[in-house]
């Protein structure tokens, strides 16, 4: 009884705090500005995949109109380039794909390590043992009587209303 006493004790002085990261993140000026910019790229990257699906298709129409009446060497060289132009034509899209995901590491990388330091800086200031982040961790339930959620006190931290 007197080894369960000091630990009932101690287990009310716990302090645990939850947040929403992406409550806080979405509402972040530099991630407004990380989508822009990302949209950008997004589109001049789009773009240039139409322009030379577009090339492709319009080689490819010629090709097939002019197949029958075509020798069979310069079918050929032109069903090689085609092929090659198609190959191009997936590189870079799959270029585009991991260009795309390199600039979204880059971008988002520095806003995660604002709000991790913020949600530490918090964390330190209220004296909790825990932050546990519902957005980025499947926590199917919270006791909010027991946990403190420091949502808005991380966003005050960023300057953020």
């Amino acid at each position: 009884m007197l080894l369960a006493l000091p630990m009932g004790v101690f287990a009310q002085n716990l302090k645990f705090g939850h947040i929403n990261a992406q409550e806080i993140i979405t509402v972040m000026p530099e991630f407004t500005q990380a989508q822009t910019e990302l949209q950008t790229l997004e589109k001049q990257l789009s773009a240039d995949l139409l322009r030379g699906k577009e090339e492709f298709d319009k080689k490819y129409q010629e090709f097939l109109a002019a197949q029958d009446s075509l020798p069979a060497n310069i079918a050929e060289r032109r069903q090689k380039e085609l092929q090659d132009m198609a190959e191009r034509q997936d590189k870079y899209r799959q270029d585009a794909m991991q260009e795309m995901e390199k600039a979204q590491n880059e971008k988002m990388a520095p806003i995660y390590k604002k709000l991790d330091d913020a949600i530490k800086a918090v964390g330190a200031s209220e004296g909790v043992i825990y932050i546990f982040d519902l957005a980025r961790t499947a926590i199917p339930y919270v006791n909010e009587a027991q946990s403190v959620n420091l949502t808005p006190k991380v966003k005050a931290q960023l300057g953020i209303k």
